[in-house]
């Protein structure tokens, strides 16, 4: 997968429709461009920063029912997303794995009301279930979690979900979405849409944020996949029109794993603000949040607050013996959701309360809209949208082809101990390199596994053009532990700027201001001495 390639193919078509414009490079969009590729369509998908750069990447790394959304009654959608959960682990076994969750109970009533509710889990996953619950003595439990605070411990319940890599998988499917035929392009930012004399979308104007270069592109259907952006490509069509999503804050912290000893993640199932939090083991490190905090402006690089930092500190202090601090963080990631808004004249809803199903909405003019959803039930959306966009754009009927559609990178029985576990079946073409040039497999940080192989890859096969899409979503170190990729920093650079030298003449300079603008980032995600 080469932007290079990308950029040809979209010159080649000229004016030629694309039968379907994808504007959005996060989950959704991926998966939608992937499902219209795969049917045949003439796919083109659009994404304005890089793959996954925004909500896409900052996902508490669980593919999963949603126990919360049980206890809600939500039952279509836990249903859905246990099906699709099924589904992603079958379709990309080496992102996707089985992650055994402890829920402490503490009450003497907690252990059989938590058992019958995940035994209803397990029934509604069917045969794509991942193992049974069931009921654990207090001895079982601080076994499988021998740092848990003991005070009034009675036992707990065991369950089985999925953990992942989100931005890894991104870009497997956007590989995947080139290898069916689609053309997928990061840094071309969407500035309008253009209409026909009788006001009916007919395409998009682009920039190519890299070269500053112009497109005017022509399309059959075009489809807003933006998360949380929504709202700005819905102006372009009409400027008046009502808000459709509502974005929630959530905050996750990342502590060394000693603060959660044993294979198993913790479910806390509630908060004192009524949420659920999680304690997940994720590349040796552990993922503990989330929040769930209501904002009105959205960017692509939400910062967390002091109140949220605060209030996970708090909640993890009580469950586990090694109480985490603040020092104690070695990164801070905030993401946002794009819940739906609420209706005018409705009633104020909280956050935490609003359906993660998803909503489509076709425009006057055509524009198809998508919002709300998650990671676990992306190709279910994606096939919900492409659906809507064939009909809108008037393409003949091509049944979905995505539910046993392998994902790039799919590999059967990966080993999750090997360092390059994530990279599926390329990891054997990078080894080949690596036991030509030795010193390709040298770590890059020593409290990382990270080496300059990667950089490699990622430059030549997967479209990184920056230091941030390499140490933020190719390799996830930024995530892992930002004082040490802000250290890997300037010779990451330096092997970058090698790569692209071809290309596009990176030198000196421009590792420079790249160290300097990923300096300046990587400061937002740990909190100053």
């Amino acid at each position: 997968m080469k932007r290079e390639r990308m950029l040809k193919a979209l010159r080649e078509r000229g004016e030629t429709p694309w039968d379907i414009i994808v504007i959005g490079g996060g989950a959704t969009g991926l998966g939608t461009a992937l499902d219209a590729a795969s049917r045949g369509y003439h796919t083109l998908l659009l994404e304005q920063a890089d793959f996954s750069k925004g909500t896409s990447s900052r996902s508490t790394k669980l593919v999963h029912g949603g126990v919360r959304y049980l206890a809600q009654g939500d039952i279509s959608l836990v249903l859905e997303a246990l099906h699709e959960r099924g589904l992603m682990r079958r379709n990309a076994p080496h992102l996707v794995k089985n992650q055994a969750f402890i829920i402490p109970n503490y009450d003497w009533w907690d252990g059989p009301f938590y058992t019958l509710g995940m035994k209803v889990y397990d029934m509604m996953a069917g045969k794509l279930g991942l193992g049974p619950s069931q009921l654990l003595s207090r001895k079982e439990v601080l076994q499988a979690i021998p740092n848990l605070k003991t005070d009034g411990l009675r036992g707990g319940v065991i369950y089985h979900d999925g953990q992942f890599d989100d931005s890894r998988l991104a870009v497997n499917i956007a590989q995947t979405c080139t290898e069916q035929g689609g053309v997928v392009l990061n840094y071309m930012c969407v500035t309008d849409l253009i209409k026909n004399r009788i006001g009916i979308l007919s395409g998009v104007e682009v920039i190519d944020v890299e070269s500053g270069d112009t497109y005017t592109i022509q399309a059959r259907s075009v489809i807003n996949a933006t998360g949380v952006f929504v709202d700005e490509i819905m102006h372009m069509d009409e400027p008046d029109a009502a808000p459709l999503v509502r974005p929630s804050q959530g905050v996750h912290i990342i502590l060394d794993k000693d603060f959660l000893k044993g294979d198993s993640a913790i479910m806390i199932p509630k908060t004192s603000d009524g949420r659920v939090l999680f304690a997940v083991p994720w590349h040796d490190r552990v993922v503990v949040g989330t929040t769930d905090t209501p904002l009105n402006r959205c960017t692509l690089e939400p910062r967390a607050l002091e109140e949220e930092i605060e209030f996970i500190l708090a909640t993890a202090k009580q469950y586990l013996t090694r109480e985490p601090r603040r020092k104690d963080i070695l990164s801070i990631f905030a993401g946002l959701r794009p819940l739906a808004a609420p209706r005018e004249g409705d009633p104020a809803t909280s956050t935490k309360e609003i359906s993660r199903s998803h909503h489509l909405r076709v425009s006057l003019s055509g524009l198809v809209t998508i919002t709300g959803g998650k990671w676990t039930t992306y190709r279910r959306m994606a096939e919900d949208t492409v659906n809507k966009a064939a009909m809108v754009g008037g393409l003949a009927y091509k049944k979905c082809r995505t539910e046993d559609m392998p994902i790039h990178g799919w590999i059967s029985n990966p080993d999750y101990q090997d360092p390059l576990y994530y990279y599926g079946s390329d990891a054997d073409y990078m080894r080949d390199l690596v036991s030509d040039h030795p010193e390709l497999g040298k770590k890059l940080h020593e409290r990382l596994p990270y080496t300059p192989i990667e950089i490699i890859w990622s430059a030549r096969y997967e479209m990184a053009r920056t230091v941030e899409d390499i140490l933020a979503r190719r390799q996830r170190a930024l995530f892992l532990d930002a004082r040490a990729a802000l250290e890997m920093a300037p010779e990451v650079a330096t092997i970058l700027a090698r790569e692209l030298a071809r290309e596009l003449g990176r030198d000196e300079s421009w590792q420079k201001e790249q160290v300097k603008q990923f300096t300046e980032l990587a400061r937002g995600y740990f909190l100053e001495d």
